[in-house]
């Protein structure tokens, strides 16, 4: 008579754990790649969108000076610096974020804007930066994924 070394096979799950098990696992199946485009784009239309508010043309509305100087006046920074600043991050980082390109850079400079909204701005509104900054917090962590322009040089600076 032999004698297996080998552990008893556990016996397959049935019923509602054989169901939870295999939606686990066709969950883990999904690629990070899927993810990460939805946590670079959706954010990115956030701050876009709020971009294009606050310009006329090709210059900054008056109405953007005016927020500045009133609602969304933060301390030590001039408020027409502050908002220039704002104005081109808001156009600048959402389009990176898009296309995948300095990615982890790109969230990180919103994370720190999104921060600066919630301490001096709208402290109120914690809910939905926090949505925001989990967004960014993941893809600094764990990248943009398969499909951003960031792999793509990856991929050639490695051949």
């Amino acid at each position: 008579m032999t004698v297996s070394s080998q552990p008893a096979a556990s016996p397959a799950p049935t019923g509602l754990a054989s169901l939870v098990s295999r939606a686990t696992g066709a969950m883990e199946r999904l690629p990070w790649s899927v993810p990460a485009l939805a946590l670079r784009i959706f954010p990115a239309a956030v701050f876009w969108q709020s971009g294009r508010t606050k310009v006329d043309g090709f210059g900054l509305a008056d109405s953007t000076f005016f927020l500045f100087e009133h609602e969304y006046a933060l301390p030590v920074i001039d408020p027409a610096l502050a908002a220039y600043l704002a104005t081109a991050a808001e156009h600048v980082f959402p389009v990176l974020l898009v296309l995948g390109l300095a990615t982890r850079f790109s969230a990180l400079a919103l994370l720190l804007m999104t921060l600066v909204i919630q301490v001096f701005v709208y402290p109120g509104a914690w809910v939905t930066h926090g949505l925001w900054a989990a967004c960014f917090l993941a893809l600094i962590a764990r990248g943009p994924g398969a499909l951003s322009l960031d792999r793509l040089i990856a991929r050639r600076s490695a051949a």
